[in-house]
């Protein structure tokens, strides 16, 4: 179940996403690739979406 009406992330999922945004930051900082960290959080919220929009039909 979303974790609000607005939004297609569970809270599991929302806290994933936002530990990988930490990763990605520390990362930066220290002028390292985060394109990995970046791909992951994207496929997270990509599953969200179709999770989500199947659930509609």
């Amino acid at each position: 179940m979303p974790a609000t009406n607005h939004d297609d992330l569970t809270w599991s999922e929302i806290a994933r996403v936002v530990a990988i945004g930490a990763k990605i930051q520390r990362r930066r900082a220290r002028g390292q690739s985060v394109k990995a960290l970046e791909r992951q959080a994207d496929r997270i919220i990509a599953r969200a979406e179709a999770r989500e929009k199947a659930r509609t039909k």
